[in-house]
């Protein structure tokens, strides 16, 4: 599951260093081929709304593995595209695609797994998503350099093959003879149903602010910080931003023994409160490996907070957990394109600090809340 979960993460991410060789080789701008991003984060976050149903009502697993092969199709589709047009239209459906991959197999996993022990299971399967951020970029960004963008979609296309295959294998039977994991589901109305609960309704206003103030407010702009105000080139910025894979590996190998220290609540507090105090720091320091050092263990405390609402999401709608789960990732996928404007915006009109002050300061309010509204005791 972890290996699956790297091969969608290396495809929302492996395309960044690829966009000036593919722009030369179709004749445009960058311009012209930023809707190859655009285009998969917008399928990804759309996609949510089938595949929990479809999950919940044929089984999470043999949904998942139906998924990657039509996610692996698309790879190899992509690097074989002549023309720009086809490729955006298997970029879209590589993110559609990948929209049940990480969903299904959490809800799998909160169908599998005592909720006591479920989050450190989840950290562990997180492994696969924070290699892919460590590793997608430069991996990419190499094969495209000496063999050319297209190897690098049809080289990720045989790893997803290959795990498809293992999968399809795994369930012993054809994908339309397999049995399914749940009942009928609650199809379309199961989101209804998740925010008719009041519990559902605050995790998910939850989880949307923490896309908006981290995801979409703070995170993608730290590379931008670090260029302008300490001169530093693309590439070393990227170094930096890229140190929150050390603090995101550390949360995998030890979410167990944390929540067993700290216990739920406990993580939320150290966490949020973490990540708001890094925030401050790069709003305010002088120093860039200060501004690195508090990088490194955002990752850390990122998870810490974010992997307590993902544990949550698994137990929201226990009788259809793959609607309940993709309703939290479109939460946070909401959030996060929200925040993207606002905080732009915001930097537009007063730069990096107060951007950054503002996030943080949100951020507290948050983990407040949350701790004593959202994750009171389950």
């Amino acid at each position: 599951m972890a290996t699956a979960a790297f091969t969608v993460g290396c495809g929302m991410r492996m395309i960044e260093p690829l966009l000036p060789m593919m722009a030369q080789d179709f004749g445009t701008g960058l311009g012209g081929v930023a809707p190859l991003i655009g285009g998969f984060a917008l399928a990804y976050g759309v996609g949510q709304f089938a595949i929990g149903p479809l999950g919940d009502r044929f089984g999470k697993i043999r949904v998942v593995a139906i998924s990657l092969a039509i996610y692996a199709g698309m790879l190899v589709g992509a690097g074989l595209a002549e023309g720009l047009s086809t490729l955006l239209l298997f970029r879209v459906l590589m993110g559609l695609a990948a929209a049940a991959i990480v969903p299904l197999f959490m809800a799998h996993i909160g169908d599998s797994v005592p909720y006591g022990q479920r989050q450190a299971v989840l950290g562990k399967f997180l492994n696969g998503m924070v290699l892919s951020q460590l590793l997608a970029g430069p991996l990419s960004g190499i094969v495209g350099e000496y063999a050319g963008w297209r190897w690098s979609f049809l080289g990720l296309g045989i790893v997803a093959v290959l795990i498809t295959a293992f999968f399809i294998a795994r369930l012993g039977a054809p994908l339309w003879r397999a049995p399914a994991e749940g009942g009928r589901g609650a199809g379309l109305s199961g989101f209804l149903k998740l925010l008719r609960k009041k519990a559902g309704r605050r995790l998910m206003i939850g989880t949307a602010l923490d896309g908006l103030l981290m995801f979409g407010g703070a995170f993608p702009f730290l590379a931008s910080l670090l260029i302008e105000r300490f001169g530093m080139s693309a590439a070393e910025a990227g170094l930096v931003v890229a140190s929150f894979g050390i603090g995101s590996l550390v949360y995998t190998q030890s979410a167990g023994r944390l929540l067993g220290w700290l216990g739920e609540r406990g993580m939320v507090m150290v966490g949020g409160m973490g990540v708001a105090v890094a925030l401050a720091i790069f709003a305010l320091s002088p120093w860039w490996w200060a501004v690195a050092v508090a990088q490194a263990f955002v990752g850390l405390l990122f998870f810490m907070l974010h992997g307590s609402l993902q544990a949550r999401a698994t137990e929201a709608l226990p009788e259809a957990r793959g609607t309940a789960v993709a309703g939290f990732a479109m939460a946070l996928f909401l959030g996060q394109s929200v925040g993207a404007v606002i905080f732009g915006t915001l930097i537009v009109w007063a730069g990096f600090t107060v951007s950054l002050l503002v996030a943080s300061a949100g951020l507290v309010a948050l983990t407040l809340w949350l701790r004593g509204v959202v994750l009171r005791p389950a």
